[in-house]
């Protein structure tokens, strides 16, 4: 579609004149190219040059009738309707000139009159603009009618234009372009209603003139934009130009044939450019096929057919590029296609990968009818001689010899020999390989984003072969290999016959000798014969030939000739042999992907599973070859994990060439067969004894194969249980068999067997020494026996397991005194004991980490006994599986010798010692007013509160969650390092004493300590509790296991809200009542602030006292002072009983609180009681021993 004129590819766009006053051209063109579709100017710079423009040339004869045209379409005339011939004229004159002297008016008007005389010949539309300096200007009245008069414009036509001010060059403008797209409209219209005229009354005399009107009528209506007329005149035209292809003498036949073919190619692109412009696809389409239906027979004479190829050709690729741009294909093609199943069209032809497919092709088939008619020329030098002086005539689709006459160039006609001769040398100069790839990867592309794989491969084979034919044997190479495996996927035998022959000569001609080998026993290991071929009638079938079983055969033995070095293979491109010699070995892996598999096909079978240590076992290898002729292999090499156990098959037949290549190879087993000869389709069957001496997996991992001295073929062993089939021969009708004799071996049969320990005859003890206790270092005791025989460079492998699968690792639980973490870890292996101290070793391995411990084990004699502890300590209580390994031989220090592994496990819980727990409480009968206990807050937020200075209680306690005694040794608080040592005074209660920490399990043990904050904060860190305890050594045989070291647990304690009490109410009373007898009964109102508070009280009445005093009232407390209220209580029963109930309201603070149930308890006696005093200290070890 480059090739195209641009006036041809878009669509035509209306011109407007603009004649005088120069200056402001470029503003009045600028805004006009602005414009939605933009409209072209010619700026005149004065009127003398009108005439040029405008004016016209003699009438064509033709067109009146009295000769026949030159030809259908002029080849200039859209081009001159976009740029020299406008729909519109405009004079501009400038304000002064209007209104100045009548010298100047006469000037103004007589070259108005000249622009009137030019223009009316071509209809051209004229406008008026007067151009004022500024809008103050004042322009006479009298003079703009008779300017317009003298114009014969209507009075809409005559504009001023104002182009000082912004706002009014803004409104002129516009004026001005509305002026103009009318104008230009009615130019248009009236231009093609003439020539409308013309066709309707058909007065013309050659079909030409018909289809040139045709043409003219529908440009016309495009100018309008009015995209149905046009298409209806364009499709008209076309259909006169059908009518003509076997009427018109005018031109000779080739000649007259181009022409037709250019005209139709120009029609057919205006009508496909505005179907698809109005979204109509399918119209398009329909199109195309008509149009293609229509010339694709008219091929012409045989010695110009390169021609019809050529247009072929574009045609195709115009429409897949007006496919490819166009909105209207943005729809779902495939619901398209589907909802119009009348018309016959397929999916495939609203893809530009079609079109852009077939333009290819034909572009191939010009190149080949192209290079046929050079060759049948006598003198290829002649033709460019004869056509130095052709080029393109006036009208399209026709050429002539170019002629000077004088300063002048005119067209001679030339026959159609000259033609043909300016085709060939036009056809020489371009290099069509280049074209036809880049169409060919524009299909490809375009497939592969339809992700359309197989119809992309078509044209990625395509590519490579005009790679090939363009001597790019490297990216053909590529291309041929890429394919190829797509083929083998698919099982398209013949493709891949065809792109394995082009890869095998790409290698050839590059002197790849490995790449040409494995494409060539590829080839003749596929299955393909010749009555297949016969059946599918190919024609091009590569440069290997048509795919049959003498080709096999053919490429089969010349591969055989080369690796043997019985001959070699000349490359003429690169000047190199291809020869298989000493300096040049040939070495090719098949593995179990390959598609050499139907070349060698290695399969490996134990006739058992597993075998003791020392006991033999037979293997049977298999081999299977797909290629047509007997090969003989000179040797077999198999090869196993463990290489001590490979060993060599040399065939008897050839004795000379196995000399040659064992000569190597002495260490290794070797045994000798009788034949190694690998027939199509059978499997060569060879049965050998194993005896394995080293336990664990014997696997045999591959089998080379040697044919001559210097090639060999590595091939990966295979399992017959899950072997499998080979791709392109799965569904060939030949005959199957087991790899094996044994049918049952050939389903189950496994190239690994497993050879199995020898039986240990040492013991490993791991000693059971119950839960472990966090923080403690926990000790297993480890014991090895020698009972049966020696043991050599033995290693103890020590693993902590998760029980529960998890790690024994967790960054996010790390305890701040915690420098790793690991929630267990091993910490040492000591305490190794042995029966005789003379014989330890100084080099011992000791390897130690977290989870993990490699230990030496020296050499120990039957009956020998050697033992160490593994110390291992919890950070967080968790099961764990502990994992102890032996390795040792029982023969001797050999790097090599076979090792005996003994396992053991034990399952270790460990758990929590102790269970610390605190609480806060106030001194008995004194409570203060907390203000933060009024509020409302959340429970996640909520902190302890205590009153600032004044004493509060702490209790901790520390349970035992053991089975265990645990003997408690202190327990104290440590204050934070950042925190001050004035923040808060934390003291016991009592002192430690010795024989009072013996926890039993599930005992607690208390401890009270006074705290009194001297800091208002509303988070006080309180510091951490440390317990230091041991286990106690009296609890049974398992503590000589443990560290007897006393171990320590902290205890963070939470942060306390610190605050000053504002009011603080003490009770006080006798500690006991007598029944009867009279008491006093105190309330004491405690103001710690510097206000004066006000509060309200409330004694509510009982029915176990009389008291005296005020029930209710209001007192107001000054400030740091305090307030007593008494009352005198008589008890009227005996036992627990409940004082009178006190409220208290602060009015300040709006917050009334009371005292507890506890405070406001006494215990009254019936009589007075006798109570013997005890010893102090003896009374305070009772209480702190309490539970």
């Amino acid at each position: 579609m480059e090739e195209y004129p641009e006036e041809l590819r878009t669509p035509p766009v209306a011109l407007a004149a603009l004649v005088g006053c120069s200056d402001h051209h470029p503003a009045i063109s600028g805004h006009l190219h602005s414009l939605q579709p933009p409209m072209n100017v010619l700026a005149l710079p004065d009127f003398s040059k009108v005439q040029v423009v405008l004016a016209r040339k003699a009438k064509d004869p033709a067109a009146a009738g009295d000769h026949p045209p030159g030809g259908i379409l002029r080849r200039d005339w859209l081009l001159k309707h976009r740029t020299r011939v406008p729909a519109v004229v405009a004079a501009m004159f400038a304000s002064d000139r209007v209104s100045g002297d009548p010298a100047q008016w006469l000037q103004v008007c007589s070259e108005l009159e000249g622009l009137k005389a030019a223009a009316r010949p071509r209809n051209v539309k004229l406008v008026v603009i007067v151009v004022q300096s500024s809008s103050a200007d004042e322009i006479n009245e009298d003079r703009m009618i008779a300017l317009r008069k003298r114009a014969e414009v209507d009075s809409k036509y005559l504009v001023t234009y104002t182009p000082s001010d912004a706002l009014e060059l803004t409104q002129s403008l516009n004026r001005l372009t509305n002026t103009f797209v009318e104008l230009a409209n009615t130019y248009y219209r009236d231009e093609g209603r003439r020539i409308k005229t013309r066709v309707e009354k058909k007065s013309f005399s050659s079909i030409e003139l018909n289809i040139r009107y045709c043409f003219k009528v529908a440009v016309y209506a495009e100018f309008r934009r009015d995209w149905v007329e046009a298409l209806r005149f364009y499709e008209e035209a076309y259909r006169v130009l059908q009518e003509m292809i076997g009427t018109s003498t005018r031109l000779p036949p080739i000649q007259r044939l181009v022409e037709i073919k250019h005209v139709a190619e120009q029609l057919h692109f205006k009508v496909s450019t505005l179907l698809l412009h109005g979204g109509k696809i399918i119209e398009a389409v329909t199109w195309f096929r008509h149009h293609n239906a229509s010339y694709k027979r008219l091929i012409g004479a045989p010695e110009a057919i390169y021609l019809h190829w050529e247009w072929m050709s574009r045609q195709f690729l115009v429409f897949a590029e007006l496919l490819e741009t166009s909105s209207a294909t943005t729809q779902s093609i495939s619901s398209v296609a589907a909802d119009n199943p009348d018309r016959g069209l397929t999916e495939w032809e609203f893809r530009p990968a079609y079109y852009y497919q077939l333009a290819a092709h034909y572009l191939k088939k010009k190149r080949s009818s192209l290079d046929i008619a050079l060759s049948m020329l006598v003198n290829a030098n002649e033709i460019d001689g004869r056509a130095e002086s052709v080029a393109p005539s006036t009208f399209v689709g026709q050429f002539s010899r170019l002629l000077e006459q004088g300063d002048g160039l005119s067209f001679q006609p030339i026959d159609d020999e000259e033609y043909i001769h300016y085709a060939l040398a036009e056809g020489k100069r371009f290099q069509d390989s280049y074209e036809i790839i880049a169409l060919f990867k524009k299909s490809y592309e375009s497939y592969g984003n339809l992700k359309v794989q197989r119809m992309g491969s078509t044209c990625g084979l395509e590519i490579a072969k005009e790679y090939f034919s363009a001597s790019d044997f490297t990216t053909a190479m590529q291309f041929f290999d890429n394919f190829a495996q797509l083929y083998r996927q698919e099982g398209w035998v013949i493709l891949l016959w065809e792109a394995l022959g082009y890869s095998r000569e790409c290698s050839k001609k590059m002197g790849a000798v490995k790449n040409f080998v494995e494409s060539s026993l590829e080839m003749a290991s596929l299955p393909v014969s010749s009555d297949d071929i016969q059946s599918l009638g190919f024609k091009e079938c590569g440069p290997a030939g048509p795919p049959s079983l003498p080709e096999r055969e053919s490429i089969h033995k010349e591969v055989l000739e080369l690796v043997s070095g019985e001959s070699g293979i000349r490359s003429v491109e690169e000047s190199n042999d291809l020869n298989v010699t000493e300096g040049n070995p040939l070495h090719l892996e098949i593995d179990l992907v390959s598609p050499l598999r139907s070349v060698l096909l290695a399969s490996v079978a134990f006739h058992e599973q597993t075998v003791k240590p020392g006991a033999s076992t037979l293997m049977t290898l298999s081999l299977l070859s797909q290629l047509p002729l007997t090969t003989e292999i000179d040797q077999l090499e198999v090869q196993f994990n463990q290489s001590e156990y490979n060993f060599t098959i040399t065939n008897a037949a050839r004795p000379q060439s196995t000399s040659k290549i064992t000569s190597g190879q002495q260490n290794n087993r070797v045994e000798i067969a009788a034949s190694l000869s690998l027939v199509t389709n059978k499997w060569l069957r060879l049965t050998y004894g194993i005896k394995s001496e080293q336990s664990g997996k014997l696997e045999c991992i591959s089998v080379i194969a040697k044919l001559g001295p210097h090639f060999t073929i590595f091939c990966r062993a295979e399992s017959p249980a899950s072997m499998d089939d080979l791709l392109l021969w799965k569904f060939e009708d030949r005959v199957e068999t087991y790899p094996t004799k044994d049918p049952a071996l050939a389903i189950t049969g496994q190239k690994v067997i497993q050879v199995e320990e020898a039986e240990p005859l040492v013991d490993l003890n791991l000693g059971d020494s119950g839960a472990a206790l966090v923080r403690e270092s926990f000790m297993v005791p480890v014991s090895i026996v020698a009972r049966g025989h020696d043991i050599y460079s033995g290693e103890l492998k020590i693993n902590l397991v998760d029980v529960k699968g998890g790690g024994l690792f967790s960054p996010r639980e790390i305890e701040p005194s915690t420098m790793d973490g690991h929630h267990v870890e091993l910490l040492s292996v000591a305490g190794a004991e042995w029966e005789d101290e003379s014989k330890k070793e100084a080099d011992k391995i000791n390897n130690i980490q977290q989870s993990f411990g490699l230990v030496s084990i020296p050499f120990l004699k039957i009956g020998d006994t050697w033992s160490c502890k593994l110390e291992i300590k919890w950070h967080r209580p968790k099961p764990i599986m502990l994992y102890v390994s032996l390795g040792y031989s029982p023969h001797g220090n050999e790097i090599n010798a076979q090792k005996i592994h003994v396992h053991k496990s034990l399952q270790i819980e460990g758990k929590n010692p102790v269970l610390i727990s605190h609480r806060f409480m106030l001194p008995f009968r004194r409570d203060p007013l907390l203000l933060s206990k009024m509020k409302a807050v959340s429970e996640n937020n909520q902190f302890t509160s205590l009153p600032l200075n004044e004493t509060s209680i702490l209790i901790l306690s520390a349970k035992n969650c053991t089975e265990v005694p645990l003997q408690v040794e202190s327990l104290s608080v440590e204050v934070d390092e950042d925190c001050a040592a004035t923040s808060c005074s934390i003291k016991p209660g009592s002192e430690d004493l010795a024989n009072s920490g013996l926890l039993v399990p599930g005992e607690e043990f208390r401890k009270v300590f006074m705290v009194i904050p001297q800091v208002n904060s509303s988070t006080l860190g309180m510091g951490t509790v440390l317990l230091r305890w041991r286990r106690d050594p009296g609890s049974g045989e398992q503590v000589s296991c443990i560290q007897e070291d006393s171990v320590l647990t902290r205890h963070k304690l939470p942060d306390v809200n610190v605050e000053l009490a504002p009011l603080t109410i003490t009770l006080e009373c006798p500690p006991y009542g007598i029944l009867g007898d009279p008491f006093t009964y105190f309330i004491k109102i405690h103001n710690q602030t510097q206000l004066l508070q006000e509060v309200k009280f409330s004694l509510a009445d009982s029915q176990s006292f009389v008291l005296s005093g005020s029930h209710n009232g209001t007192v107001y407390v000054l400030p740091k002072s305090e307030h007593i209220l008494s009352y005198k209580l008589v008890p009227l029963a005996s036992g627990s009983l409940q004082l009178p109930k006190v409220t208290l309201t602060s009015v300040r603070y709006s917050a009334g609180f009371q005292p507890s149930v506890n405070a406001s308890t006494v215990f009254v006696y019936p009589s007075k009681p006798h109570f013997k005093v005890a010893d102090q200290r003896e009374s305070r070890t009772e209480s702190v021993a309490a539970k």
